[in-house]
Protein backbone atom coordinates (compact mmCIF):
# COMPACT_ATOMS: atom_id res chain seq x y z
CA UNK A 1 0.00 0.00 0.00
CA UNK A 2 1.16 3.71 -1.17
CA UNK A 3 2.06 5.91 1.68
CA UNK A 4 1.74 9.91 1.33
CA UNK A 5 2.84 11.91 3.80
CA UNK A 6 1.94 16.06 3.66
CA UNK A 7 3.71 18.33 5.31
CA UNK A 8 1.53 21.43 6.39
CA UNK A 9 -1.98 21.61 7.16
CA UNK A 10 -2.43 25.11 5.60
CA UNK A 11 -5.09 25.36 2.17
CA UNK A 12 -2.24 23.54 -0.05
CA UNK A 13 -1.60 20.87 2.34
CA UNK A 14 -4.98 20.13 3.21
CA UNK A 15 -6.47 20.52 -0.67
CA UNK A 16 -3.78 18.07 -1.44
CA UNK A 17 -5.09 15.20 1.26
CA UNK A 18 -8.93 15.73 -0.24
CA UNK A 19 -7.54 15.63 -3.66
CA UNK A 20 -6.07 12.74 -3.17
CA UNK A 21 -9.03 10.62 -1.50
CA UNK A 22 -11.46 12.47 -4.12
CA UNK A 23 -9.34 10.98 -7.30
CA UNK A 24 -9.14 7.61 -5.78
CA UNK A 25 -6.54 7.19 -3.89
CA UNK A 26 -6.56 4.10 -1.39
CA UNK A 27 -3.00 4.01 0.38
CA UNK A 28 -2.78 6.15 3.66
CA UNK A 29 -2.74 9.52 3.68
CA UNK A 30 -1.00 11.43 6.46
CA UNK A 31 -1.02 15.16 7.35
CA UNK A 32 1.27 16.87 10.22
CA UNK A 33 1.08 20.47 11.25
CA UNK A 34 3.42 22.44 13.60
CA UNK A 35 0.04 24.62 14.78
CA UNK A 36 -1.73 23.37 17.64
CA UNK A 37 -4.95 23.89 15.83
CA UNK A 38 -7.09 21.99 13.20
CA UNK A 39 -6.75 23.16 9.77
CA UNK A 40 -8.61 26.62 9.40
CA UNK A 41 -9.11 29.47 6.84
CA UNK A 42 -5.78 31.92 7.38
CA UNK A 43 -7.24 34.88 5.65
CA UNK A 44 -9.57 35.44 8.40
CA UNK A 45 -6.70 35.81 10.99
CA UNK A 46 -6.02 39.63 10.11
CA UNK A 47 -10.18 40.22 9.52
CA UNK A 48 -12.79 38.54 10.98
CA UNK A 49 -10.63 36.90 14.02
CA UNK A 50 -9.15 39.82 15.02
CA UNK A 51 -12.13 41.84 14.91
CA UNK A 52 -13.68 39.34 17.35
CA UNK A 53 -16.62 38.85 14.49
CA UNK A 54 -15.52 35.27 14.28
CA UNK A 55 -13.78 32.46 16.34
CA UNK A 56 -10.97 29.79 15.88
CA UNK A 57 -13.76 27.13 15.82
CA UNK A 58 -16.38 28.93 13.44
CA UNK A 59 -13.01 29.46 11.05
CA UNK A 60 -12.27 25.48 10.98
CA UNK A 61 -12.09 24.26 7.47
CA UNK A 62 -14.03 21.05 8.52
CA UNK A 63 -15.82 19.39 11.46
CA UNK A 64 -13.71 17.00 13.51
CA UNK A 65 -14.98 13.85 12.04
CA UNK A 66 -14.80 14.75 8.49
CA UNK A 67 -11.32 13.21 8.56
CA UNK A 68 -11.61 10.41 9.92
CA UNK A 69 -14.66 9.69 7.60
CA UNK A 70 -12.16 10.23 4.84
CA UNK A 71 -9.48 8.29 6.35
CA UNK A 72 -6.87 11.06 6.70
CA UNK A 73 -4.50 11.15 9.26
CA UNK A 74 -4.27 14.94 10.37
CA UNK A 75 -2.11 15.24 13.07
CA UNK A 76 -1.55 18.62 14.99
CA UNK A 77 1.05 20.10 17.16
CA UNK A 78 3.64 17.75 15.52
CA UNK A 79 6.95 19.06 14.29
CA UNK A 80 8.47 17.45 11.33
CA UNK A 81 12.01 17.11 12.26
CA UNK A 82 13.76 16.17 9.20
CA UNK A 83 12.91 14.68 5.46
CA UNK A 84 15.32 11.54 4.79
CA UNK A 85 15.26 11.79 0.97
CA UNK A 86 16.86 9.03 -0.08
CA UNK A 87 15.69 6.42 2.44
CA UNK A 88 11.92 7.92 1.66
CA UNK A 89 10.58 8.82 5.78
CA UNK A 90 10.51 11.97 7.58
CA UNK A 91 11.22 12.17 11.19
CA UNK A 92 9.16 13.83 14.01
CA UNK A 93 10.39 15.62 16.44
CA UNK A 94 9.06 12.47 18.83
CA UNK A 95 11.38 10.26 17.23
CA UNK A 96 8.77 8.23 14.93
CA UNK A 97 10.04 7.82 11.64
CA UNK A 98 7.04 8.11 9.02
CA UNK A 99 8.03 6.12 5.18
CA UNK A 100 6.51 7.61 2.73
CA UNK A 101 6.14 6.99 -1.62
CA UNK A 102 5.17 10.46 -2.05
CA UNK A 103 5.64 13.09 -0.32
CA UNK A 104 4.53 17.29 0.15
CA UNK A 105 6.08 19.67 1.27
CA UNK A 106 3.49 22.24 1.88
CA UNK A 107 5.19 24.15 4.99
CA UNK A 108 4.12 27.94 3.86
CA UNK A 109 5.99 30.76 4.70
CA UNK A 110 6.73 33.06 8.31
CA UNK A 111 6.50 36.52 9.25
CA UNK A 112 9.62 38.24 7.83
CA UNK A 113 11.43 39.92 10.69
CA UNK A 114 13.33 42.93 11.51
CA UNK A 115 16.54 43.17 14.17
CA UNK A 116 15.06 45.40 16.97
CA UNK A 117 15.47 45.65 20.32
CA UNK A 118 11.87 46.58 21.90
CA UNK A 119 10.86 43.01 23.25
CA UNK A 120 7.55 41.07 23.15
CA UNK A 121 5.66 44.80 22.24
CA UNK A 122 7.19 44.04 18.64
CA UNK A 123 4.77 41.16 17.34
CA UNK A 124 3.67 39.60 13.98
CA UNK A 125 0.52 37.76 12.72
CA UNK A 126 0.64 34.57 10.31
CA UNK A 127 -1.56 32.73 12.70
CA UNK A 128 -4.56 31.99 15.13
CA UNK A 129 -1.74 31.69 17.72
CA UNK A 130 -1.09 35.26 17.23
CA UNK A 131 -4.43 37.08 17.03
CA UNK A 132 -4.39 36.80 21.33
CA UNK A 133 -1.44 38.59 21.52
CA UNK A 134 -2.53 41.00 19.20
CA UNK A 135 -6.07 41.50 20.41
CA UNK A 136 -4.48 42.30 23.43
CA UNK A 137 -2.31 44.97 22.22
CA UNK A 138 -4.95 46.76 20.95
CA UNK A 139 -7.40 46.50 23.53
CA UNK A 140 -4.95 48.02 26.12
CA UNK A 141 -5.41 51.62 24.52
CA UNK A 142 -1.54 52.44 24.10
CA UNK A 143 -1.90 52.65 20.20
CA UNK A 144 -0.68 50.45 18.09
CA UNK A 145 2.41 51.01 15.52
CA UNK A 146 2.13 48.95 12.01
CA UNK A 147 4.88 48.64 10.16
CA UNK A 148 3.85 47.87 6.72
CA UNK A 149 1.32 49.11 4.67
CA UNK A 150 1.20 45.68 2.89
CA UNK A 151 -2.00 43.19 2.79
CA UNK A 152 -1.72 42.45 6.28
CA UNK A 153 -0.45 45.60 7.37
CA UNK A 154 -3.42 47.10 6.06
CA UNK A 155 -6.17 44.74 7.10
CA UNK A 156 -5.09 44.97 10.64
CA UNK A 157 -4.68 49.06 11.17
CA UNK A 158 -8.30 48.65 9.53
CA UNK A 159 -9.56 46.24 11.87
CA UNK A 160 -7.54 48.41 15.13
CA UNK A 161 -9.15 51.24 14.05
CA UNK A 162 -12.50 49.82 13.88
CA UNK A 163 -11.86 48.83 17.86
CA UNK A 164 -10.84 52.14 18.86
CA UNK A 165 -7.30 51.89 18.82
CA UNK A 166 -5.09 54.52 18.03
CA UNK A 167 -2.97 53.65 14.87
CA UNK A 168 -0.16 54.58 13.11
CA UNK A 169 1.40 53.30 10.04
CA UNK A 170 4.44 53.61 8.21
CA UNK A 171 5.35 52.25 4.89
CA UNK A 172 8.68 52.67 3.19
CA UNK A 173 6.68 53.17 -0.47
CA UNK A 174 4.47 56.36 -1.67
CA UNK A 175 1.45 54.50 -0.73
CA UNK A 176 -0.33 51.40 0.76
CA UNK A 177 -0.80 48.29 -1.05
CA UNK A 178 2.03 49.18 -3.38
CA UNK A 179 3.36 46.06 -4.69
CA UNK A 180 -0.31 45.55 -5.76
CA UNK A 181 -2.08 48.40 -6.76
CA UNK A 182 -1.44 51.28 -9.29
CA UNK A 183 -1.24 54.56 -7.55
CA UNK A 184 -4.82 55.54 -8.38
CA UNK A 185 -6.04 53.11 -5.90
CA UNK A 186 -3.02 53.31 -3.83
CA UNK A 187 -3.84 57.04 -3.45
CA UNK A 188 -7.86 55.70 -2.71
CA UNK A 189 -6.53 53.30 0.60
CA UNK A 190 -4.57 55.75 1.81
CA UNK A 191 -7.13 58.87 2.12
CA UNK A 192 -9.21 55.65 3.30
CA UNK A 193 -7.37 55.15 6.29
CA UNK A 194 -6.29 58.56 6.74
CA UNK A 195 -9.85 59.71 6.77
CA UNK A 196 -10.91 57.14 9.21
CA UNK A 197 -8.18 58.52 11.98
CA UNK A 198 -4.76 56.23 11.23
CA UNK A 199 -1.75 58.25 10.76
CA UNK A 200 0.05 57.05 7.77
CA UNK A 201 3.29 57.96 7.11
CA UNK A 202 4.60 57.40 3.71
CA UNK A 203 8.55 57.00 2.07
CA UNK A 204 9.45 56.49 5.53
CA UNK A 205 12.74 54.75 5.94
CA UNK A 206 12.65 53.00 9.14
CA UNK A 207 16.19 53.01 10.88
CA UNK A 208 15.12 51.30 13.75
CA UNK A 209 12.66 49.80 16.69
CA UNK A 210 13.65 50.54 20.22
CA UNK A 211 12.21 50.46 23.76
CA UNK A 212 11.19 53.99 25.10
CA UNK A 213 12.20 52.77 28.79
CA UNK A 214 8.88 52.49 29.78
CA UNK A 215 7.80 49.07 27.85
CA UNK A 216 6.29 51.05 24.61
CA UNK A 217 7.89 50.98 21.09
CA UNK A 218 9.75 53.60 19.38
CA UNK A 219 9.93 53.82 15.84
CA UNK A 220 12.85 55.99 14.74
CA UNK A 221 13.03 57.13 10.80
CA UNK A 222 16.86 58.01 8.97
CA UNK A 223 15.53 61.74 8.71
CA UNK A 224 14.83 62.16 12.51
CA UNK A 225 11.07 61.45 12.86
CA UNK A 226 10.16 59.31 16.06
CA UNK A 227 6.79 57.70 16.59
CA UNK A 228 5.94 55.57 20.17
CA UNK A 229 3.23 53.08 20.81
CA UNK A 230 2.48 50.60 23.07
CA UNK A 231 2.45 47.91 21.01
CA UNK A 232 4.51 47.42 17.22
CA UNK A 233 2.83 44.91 14.53
CA UNK A 234 5.65 44.06 11.72
CA UNK A 235 3.93 43.38 8.71
CA UNK A 236 6.69 43.44 6.42
CA UNK A 237 6.35 40.55 4.43
CA UNK A 238 7.14 36.66 4.68
CA UNK A 239 9.61 34.62 4.07
CA UNK A 240 9.21 30.69 2.84
CA UNK A 241 9.71 28.14 4.90
CA UNK A 242 12.35 26.01 3.49
CA UNK A 243 14.12 24.53 6.25
CA UNK A 244 12.97 20.65 5.76
CA UNK A 245 13.96 21.22 2.21
CA UNK A 246 17.20 22.57 2.54
CA UNK A 247 17.96 20.01 5.56
CA UNK A 248 16.97 17.34 2.88
CA UNK A 249 19.33 18.36 0.38
CA UNK A 250 16.80 19.85 -2.18
CA UNK A 251 17.18 22.91 -4.44
CA UNK A 252 16.04 26.56 -2.63
CA UNK A 253 15.70 29.91 -4.30
CA UNK A 254 13.64 31.98 -2.67
CA UNK A 255 11.53 29.18 -1.52
CA UNK A 256 11.50 25.21 -2.69
CA UNK A 257 12.49 25.19 -6.67
CA UNK A 258 9.96 22.64 -8.53
CA UNK A 259 8.94 22.11 -11.90
CA UNK A 260 5.90 22.15 -13.82
CA UNK A 261 4.69 18.99 -12.40
CA UNK A 262 5.43 20.52 -8.37
CA UNK A 263 8.68 18.24 -8.38
CA UNK A 264 11.32 18.80 -6.49
CA UNK A 265 15.11 18.30 -7.08
CA UNK A 266 14.59 15.38 -5.28
CA UNK A 267 12.55 11.83 -6.57
CA UNK A 268 9.41 11.54 -4.79
CA UNK A 269 9.38 15.07 -3.18
CA UNK A 270 6.67 17.68 -4.06
CA UNK A 271 6.47 21.01 -2.73
CA UNK A 272 3.15 23.64 -2.93
CA UNK A 273 1.66 26.78 -1.95
CA UNK A 274 3.64 29.71 -0.66
CA UNK A 275 6.78 27.67 -0.64
CA UNK A 276 6.98 26.59 -3.71
CA UNK A 277 8.95 28.68 -6.43
CA UNK A 278 7.46 27.80 -9.71
CA UNK A 279 7.57 28.54 -12.88
CA UNK A 280 4.71 31.10 -14.58
CA UNK A 281 3.66 28.90 -17.65
CA UNK A 282 1.79 32.62 -18.96
CA UNK A 283 4.72 34.88 -18.53
CA UNK A 284 8.10 32.31 -18.06
CA UNK A 285 8.71 33.90 -14.88
CA UNK A 286 9.88 31.75 -11.64
CA UNK A 287 8.55 33.19 -8.28
CA UNK A 288 6.30 32.07 -5.23
CA UNK A 289 2.32 33.15 -5.18
CA UNK A 290 1.64 33.69 -1.53
CA UNK A 291 -2.38 34.04 -1.92
CA UNK A 292 -5.10 31.90 -0.43
CA UNK A 293 -6.55 30.82 -4.07
CA UNK A 294 -3.39 30.07 -5.90
CA UNK A 295 -2.03 26.98 -2.35
CA UNK A 296 -5.58 25.59 -2.70
CA UNK A 297 -5.25 25.05 -6.62
CA UNK A 298 -1.76 24.24 -6.20
CA UNK A 299 -2.11 21.67 -3.69
CA UNK A 300 -5.14 20.14 -5.72
CA UNK A 301 -2.54 19.92 -8.82
CA UNK A 302 0.72 18.68 -6.74
CA UNK A 303 -1.86 15.99 -5.58
CA UNK A 304 -2.36 14.79 -9.13
CA UNK A 305 1.29 14.74 -9.55
CA UNK A 306 1.64 12.72 -7.07
CA UNK A 307 -0.62 10.11 -8.29
CA UNK A 308 0.64 10.46 -12.04
CA UNK A 309 4.09 9.58 -10.35
CA UNK A 310 2.70 6.91 -8.26
CA UNK A 311 0.96 5.40 -11.28
CA UNK A 312 3.74 5.58 -13.72
CA UNK A 313 1.14 8.37 -15.70
CA UNK A 314 2.19 11.77 -16.86
CA UNK A 315 -0.13 14.61 -14.61
CA UNK A 316 -2.12 17.29 -17.02
CA UNK A 317 0.10 20.75 -16.86
CA UNK A 318 -1.42 23.44 -14.59
CA UNK A 319 -0.94 27.35 -14.64
CA UNK A 320 -2.98 30.09 -13.47
CA UNK A 321 -4.32 33.70 -13.33
CA UNK A 322 -3.76 34.38 -9.46
CA UNK A 323 -6.60 36.14 -7.49
CA UNK A 324 -6.70 37.47 -4.45
CA UNK A 325 -8.92 39.89 -2.08
CA UNK A 326 -8.74 42.07 0.73
CA UNK A 327 -11.32 43.20 3.15
CA UNK A 328 -10.85 46.96 4.76
CA UNK A 329 -13.86 49.10 6.45
CA UNK A 330 -15.95 47.29 5.03
CA UNK A 331 -14.84 47.55 1.33
CA UNK A 332 -13.73 44.21 -0.78
CA UNK A 333 -10.78 45.10 -2.89
CA UNK A 334 -10.08 42.18 -5.33
CA UNK A 335 -7.00 41.78 -7.61
CA UNK A 336 -6.27 39.54 -10.15
CA UNK A 337 -2.72 38.80 -12.27
CA UNK A 338 0.37 40.68 -11.63
CA UNK A 339 -0.19 44.80 -11.73
CA UNK A 340 2.34 46.76 -10.87
CA UNK A 341 2.60 50.04 -9.79
CA UNK A 342 4.54 51.21 -12.97
CA UNK A 343 1.93 49.53 -15.45
CA UNK A 344 0.16 51.33 -17.74
CA UNK A 345 -3.50 51.67 -16.40
CA UNK A 346 -7.15 51.85 -17.28
CA UNK A 347 -10.21 52.59 -14.72
CA UNK A 348 -13.84 52.31 -15.61
CA UNK A 349 -15.94 53.17 -13.16
CA UNK A 350 -15.52 55.78 -10.73
CA UNK A 351 -12.59 55.13 -8.05
CA UNK A 352 -13.88 57.73 -5.13
CA UNK A 353 -17.39 56.16 -5.69
CA UNK A 354 -15.52 52.54 -4.63
CA UNK A 355 -16.94 51.19 -8.22
CA UNK A 356 -14.79 50.36 -10.70
CA UNK A 357 -12.40 48.16 -12.58
CA UNK A 358 -8.43 49.53 -12.99
CA UNK A 359 -7.06 47.23 -16.24
CA UNK A 360 -3.50 47.01 -15.97
CA UNK A 361 -1.24 46.64 -18.97
CA UNK A 362 2.82 45.88 -19.76
CA UNK A 363 4.24 46.22 -22.67
CA UNK A 364 1.13 46.21 -24.26
CA UNK A 365 -0.58 43.28 -22.79
CA UNK A 366 -3.38 42.70 -19.95
CA UNK A 367 -1.58 41.79 -17.06
CA UNK A 368 -3.55 42.45 -14.16
CA UNK A 369 -7.05 43.83 -12.76
CA UNK A 370 -7.94 45.61 -10.00
CA UNK A 371 -11.59 46.15 -8.40
CA UNK A 372 -13.74 47.13 -6.18
CA UNK A 373 -18.15 46.53 -6.36
CA UNK A 374 -17.18 44.55 -9.98
CA UNK A 375 -16.81 40.71 -9.11
CA UNK A 376 -18.13 40.14 -12.55
CA UNK A 377 -16.01 42.01 -14.62
CA UNK A 378 -13.36 41.29 -12.66
CA UNK A 379 -13.88 37.43 -13.53
CA UNK A 380 -14.06 38.21 -16.80
CA UNK A 381 -10.84 40.44 -16.60
CA UNK A 382 -9.09 37.66 -15.16
CA UNK A 383 -10.01 35.28 -18.25
CA UNK A 384 -8.89 37.54 -20.62
CA UNK A 385 -5.37 37.98 -18.89
CA UNK A 386 -5.10 34.08 -18.92
CA UNK A 387 -6.07 34.88 -23.20
CA UNK A 388 -3.57 37.31 -23.80
CA UNK A 389 -1.14 35.20 -21.99
CA UNK A 390 -1.57 31.77 -23.39
CA UNK A 391 1.17 29.09 -23.31
CA UNK A 392 1.95 25.83 -25.51
CA UNK A 393 1.24 23.10 -23.04
CA UNK A 394 3.51 20.91 -25.19
CA UNK A 395 6.93 23.32 -24.01
CA UNK A 396 6.03 22.70 -20.44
Amino acid sequence: MNAVVIVGTGIAGITAAETLRAEGFSGTVTVLGAEDAPPYRRPTVSKDVLLGTSTAAKVQLRAADYWSERDIDVRTAVVAAEVDARGRAVRLGTGERLPFDALLLATGARARTLDHDAGVAVLSLRSLADVTPLRTAIDRGTGVLVVGAGLIGSEVAAAARELGAEVTMLESAAAPLHRVLPPTVGELYARMHRERGVALHTSVRLAGLTSDGDGAVLARADDGRTWTAGAALLAVGSVPDTRLAEVAGLTVDDGIVVDEQFRTSAPGIFAAGDAANRRCLFRGERGRTEHWNSAQAQGAAAARSMLASLSGSVAPVWSEVPMCWSSQYGRTLQIAGWPRADDAVEVHGDVDAFDFIALTRRGGRLVGAVAIGRPKELREARSRIAQDWEFDASQA
